[in-house]
């Protein structure tokens, strides 16, 4: 991956916070013509530095306002479990993350759910269809004090 200059990281940090930005606005605010600009832009997401853009939604506009942490413990680790467990958890909506992990546990899942009982539900399913499920820890949020997908850019 080629070397991010100072416009490209003052590109990426702005389009992090105002996706929707006119790319014109963008060119004046990074101190370039809108035509260089675009190219940038265009050569960041070729380039799969910039990966995609999103709308950030209110999970309580869509009912599914729980928010729960869940660490599954495998009793087997091997490439194979792990890449069943991979298919297994790639294709559950209530599941917006999940991430193979060091310590004591091996997957640390994040969860949307509208309420306990689909919490319940998810994780039966869960520990059913995991290959080498053996244990489970969950947290369930009471406050989401910070949520970001904003990486910082400039240094």
């Amino acid at each position: 991956m080629r070397e991010l200059d100072r416009t490209d990281r003052k590109i990426l940090d702005i389009l992090q916070r105002e996706g929707r930005i006119a790319v014109t606005e963008l060119a004046q605010r990074v101190g370039l013509s809108a035509t260089p600009c675009a190219e940038r832009v265009r050569r960041l997401e070729r380039d799969g530095v910039i990966t995609g853009y999103y709308a950030r939604v209110d999970p309580r506009a869509l009912g599914v306002p729980l928010l729960v942490f869940v660490e599954i413990k495998l009793s087997a680790k091997s490439n194979d479990v792990f890449d069943r467990v991979k298919k297994e958890l790639q294709f559950v909506p209530e599941v917006m993350e999940c991430h193979l992990v060091s310590g004591d546990f091996d997957y640390l899942i994040k969860a949307r759910l509208g309420e306990m009982a689909d919490y319940r539900r998810l994780l039966g399913n869960i520990l059913l269809k995991l290959p080498a499920a053996a244990e489970s820890r969950s947290y369930v949020v009471m406050e989401e004090v910070k949520e970001s997908l904003f990486l910082p850019t400039l240094t």
